[in-house]
This record gives C-alpha cells, sequence and structure tokens, in this order.
C-alpha cells in the first residue's frame, strides 16, 4: 500500500493513533465520515436511527476508505462501536482506538472567541487532523454584564455536537460561546462528561442533540436545568425549527 491512501474517521479517535498514521502515510487524504456529503443512502440501518452514524455507514461504503479510524469508547458511543463492528464484517481495515482521559485539559479559545458559530465547530473538528490549528491565537469575547437596556453585546450559547445540518450555525451570532462535546474536543478530552455538561449559567444556550442520539438526554436535561431551548433534529432543519431558534435567540 502506497501513500496515496484514503483514511476515513469519526469522532475524536486516539491522537496517538493518528499521528503515527500520518507519519506512515504522510500524502493520504483524510475524510470525516460524520459529515453528511449526501451520498447514496444505503439499507443496512434502520430507518429510524442517527442520522450521523447513518451519514458514517453511507460515506465509508461509498468511498471505501483504505483504513477506517473508529472510536469506540466513551469518547464517541455505543452505535459508533456498533458501526466499527458493522464495517469490519464488510470487510473495511478498522483500527478502533478507545480515547477516554480526561486530564491535562488544552486551553479553550476557539469555543469563547468571535468567530462564527459555524467557524468555531468546523475549526475544531479540522484540528482534529490538522492540530495545528489550536496553535493559532483567535480574538476573544467576554460574556458581558447583564443589561436589558442593550443587545449590542447579546451572548447566546450552543451546547452539543456538530449537527448534521450545519447551516443552523449560521442563524446564530458571532458571540455565541461553544458548549458540549465540541468543547471537548477542543480541551483534547472527548470523554470528559463534567466539560460536556458545563454551560456559563447566565448565556441563554440552545441544547441541540441528533435525533434518536443517547445524548439528547443531557441535552433536555441541561436546557431544563438552565432554562434553555432544547431541540433535536433528524436531518435537517425544519422551517418551524428554524424559527424556534430565532425567536429564542431575540426573546432572550
Amino acid at each position: 500500500m502506497n501513500d496515496n491512501i484514503l483514511i476515513g474517521f469519526w469522532g475524536y479517535p486516539e491522537p496517538d493513533v493518528i499521528n503515527s498514521l500520518r507519519l506512515k502515510y504522510p500524502s493520504a487524504e483524510w475524510i470525516d465520515l460524520d459529515i453528511d456529503f449526501s451520498y447514496p443512502k444505503n439499507n443496512i440501518l434502520p430507518d429510524a436511527y442517527c442520522k450521523i452514524i447513518r451519514n458514517i455507514i453511507d460515506n465509508a461504503l461509498f468511498l471505501k476508505p483504505d483504513i477506517v479510524v473508529a472510536p469506540i469508547g466513551k469518547d464517541k458511543c455505543d452505535s459508533g462501536w456498533f458501526a466499527s463492528k458493522l464495517l469490519k464484517e464488510l470487510g473495511f481495515d478498522v483500527i478502533q482506538t478507545i480515547y477516554e482521559q480526561v486530564d491535562n485539559k488544552r486551553e479553550i479559545k476557539i469555543c469563547t472567541s468571535d468567530l462564527p458559530l459555524y467557524e468555531k465547530i468546523t475549526t475544531i473538528t479540522d484540528s482534529i487532523i490538522k492540530p495545528e490549528l489550536l496553535k493559532k491565537e483567535y480574538k476573544q469575547h467576554s460574556i458581558p454584564e447583564i443589561n436589558i437596556s442593550s443587545n449590542s453585546s447579546f451572548t447566546p450559547g450552543f451546547w452539543g455536537v456538530p449537527p448534521n445540518d450545519l447551516e443552523i450555525l449560521k442563524l446564530f451570532p458571532d458571540t455565541t460561546r461553544l458548549y458540549g462535546w465540541t468543547r471537548c474536543v477542543e480541551a483534547g478530552t472527548p470523554a470528559d462528561l463534567e466539560l460536556e455538561m458545563y454551560v456559563d449559567e447566565n448565556v441563554p444556550t440552545v441544547f441541540y442533540a441528533q435525533a434518536f442520539c443517547s445524548k439528547s438526554m443531557l441535552a433536555k436535561y441541561l436546557a431544563d436545568k438552565y432554562n434553555g431551548l432544547y431541540i433535536d433534529i433528524d436531518d435537517y432543519a425544519s422551517n418551524s425549527i428554524k424559527a424556534k431558534i430565532e425567536a429564542f435567540l431575540k426573546l432572550s
């Protein structure tokens, strides 16, 4: 096998495994199998199933990566573990990883920056394969004192994993704080449940979960606890979901 191979991955694989593969195959192309590329749908999974896991299976079967790097522990989910087994059964070269350390957190600076929310999330997910993105400096946005007479520096929050429908992120202002699993990825501790459940109490937050995902339990609980907005989306956001988000942001 030469360097010109395709390596598929999902979630946050163990960094040592990524580094080893980057050294072994410096010219390899990496593809995040979580992302919805609208490749043909297969009938392997039930109709009512997590769209992110469906993306993984559909993308793998269409792109046929030479290697699949598959997180299967608390840093992903049981469905990720099941998907890795299924792809092995289908003949893929699957490297399973478990990365559950919660110590030695990296500095949080992208989640609290003034980057647009879409760029916050895509920069963090890109940093999994390109860690040099974490070394850049990002202009920070501090949470303002509550001032009911002015919304000029309004700071909302978005909690959750990168959504299948990334376009909903463009509904949020650049001042949006990022929480949840994506924040854990920036910290380098994807299985850190305490950090995943952290939000700033005075930041009105949208708590997002992918439909049929077990993280919806956390999203609903935290939304109730912090008086936020809980939403779950199966595939792409409906107009009513977008309207709910926009109304919550305006009324907050």
